[in-house]
């Protein structure tokens, strides 16, 4: 994907959702609402699960219940035994406009909502209605699947269909920001779907159901369980900004005793992600990865004297084994992942022998130390050198990889870390939760 066309995709995707959710408003209020008790009560319920994800104040924390209440009733072909007439076009507005009351307490504290999440949630909804309503008002769904178990089952293929489609949609929206390969992020979107997303869907079919034979009291019974999910979902969120901060205070325990220059850590996690990305690694890989990252110097507090400016790419092989070795000991020590220790302790191992993750640590600590060491021209000089060094201390596939993403302009020496990962779905830390910026899911 030229830079053009990544520009050009979140546009059309946001222009798209603009024009269908102004059309889809025009039109309701043209032709009035049908069902309006019903219509009613699905917007409150998707107001409610917005107004809860505000709640927390985390901008892109998810909306499971809002999610689920906008596919249900654009999956909704009765209520209480009786057919609904509304069409695509109301679904969409209802949608919409439930959405705007939710996100106003928001936006009135100055937190701009995701306009990416908002343009998915719309075409989503949209997709799932345009399968759904044209098929349930011709009759034909109730010709070919009729009451009963085939209705559940059609209902379920649609509520995947979306889920597949937005994910696709995300992980090219993501692409397109950001250039990294396509394929490891429509894995973390899949894998995504399997944990909270597929509570969604399952939700969603639910209430579908559920409404269509009890009626609107089945909404508060049926959104109960789903709101306990995502409270549960903010605690987990909370374990996780934890167990990252305590990895960023042990990583800055180098820098705060003088052994590291400051923002070293942080710079050498931040291109060792951004070079993960760019091989392909996601999910777990990535964790142990930033993780190691962070902490890759602090076997250099067992030495009585500082390396000068921390620099242990130059140090003799041997030191640096017994480096790497006592940091391995460190990391084990505080509880960290395992995995985390094994990169930090093979640091000084050739490079044949590392894990991957290992290599881009590696290759991405020796750029940053070299990068101090020339001024202005230290990060072409930097570059220069590792490329003279593979196959011998780096792997060429690394080392062009790290080439590739500070071409784009990311994780150069000094500079504040960027807001390099886009949005995704929640990725799985070595220690199981959930890492990395949190994805808008639904």
């Amino acid at each position: 994907m030229t830079p053009r066309s990544g520009v050009r995709l979140p546009v059309v995707v946001r222009g798209a959702a603009v024009l269908l959710a102004v059309a889809a408003l025009g039109a309701t209020l043209w032709s009035g609402v049908a069902e309006p008790g019903i219509a009613l009560g699905f917007g409150v319920l998707i107001a409610v699960g917005e107004l809860a994800r505000w709640g927390s104040g985390a901008e892109r924390e998810p909306a499971p219940l809002g999610s689920a209440g906008a596919l249900a009733y654009a999956l909704l072909g009765e209520c209480g035994g009786r057919a609904t007439h509304h069409g695509v076009l109301q679904v969409v507005a209802v949608v919409v406009a439930a959405g705007l009351v939710g996100a106003v307490p928001q936006v009135a504290l100055g937190r701009d909502p995701s306009l990416d999440h908002i343009a998915r949630r719309v075409l989503a909804v949209a997709f799932a209605a345009l399968c759904f309503q044209p098929l349930y008002n011709s009759g034909r769904l109730e010709a070919v699947a009729g009451h009963g178990p085939g209705y559940a089952a059609v209902i379920v293929i649609l509520l995947a269909l979306t889920a597949l489609c937005d994910a696709v949609l995300a992980a090219a929206l993501a692409h397109a920001r950001s250039g990294w390969p396509f394929g490891p992020l429509l894995r973390d979107e899949l894998r995504g779907m399997a944990g909270i997303g597929s509570a969604v869907c399952a939700t969603g079919a639910v209430m579908a159901l559920a409404v269509a034979v009890a009626g609107l009291w089945a909404l508060p019974v049926f959104s109960l369980p789903l709101l306990l999910t995502q409270l549960a979902f903010r605690r987990y969120v909370g374990a996780r900004t934890t167990y990252r901060q305590t990895i960023a205070s042990l990583a800055r325990a180098t820098e705060i005793a003088g052994y590291t220059p400051p923002g070293h850590a942080r710079r050498v996690a931040d291109l060792s992600r951004a070079t993960g990305r760019e091989l392909g690694l996601s999910g777990a890989d990535l964790g142990v990865l930033e993780h190691a990252a962070l902490m890759h110097d602090i076997g250099q507090l067992s030495l009585v004297d500082p390396v000068p400016a921390g620099a242990t790419a130059a140090l003799p092989e041997a030191e640096q084994r017994r480096i790497a070795l006592l940091g391995g000991a460190v990391v084990r020590q505080t509880g960290v992942a395992a995995g985390v220790a094994v990169v930090v302790e093979r640091q000084a191992d050739p490079y044949r022998d590392q894990p991957l993750t290992a290599r881009i640590v590696r290759a991405a600590n020796a750029y940053d130390e070299m990068a101090r060491e020339h001024g202005p021209q230290g990060p072409l000089s930097a570059l220069e050198r590792l490329r003279l060094a593979t196959g011998r201390d780096y792997q060429p596939e690394v080392v062009e990889a790290l080439a590739r993403v500070l071409a784009r302009g990311r994780g150069r020496p000094g500079e504040r870390r960027q807001a390099a990962e886009p949005p995704g779905p929640p990725q799985e830390a070595p220690d199981g939760l959930p890492q990395g910026p949190a994805g808008e899911r639904g």
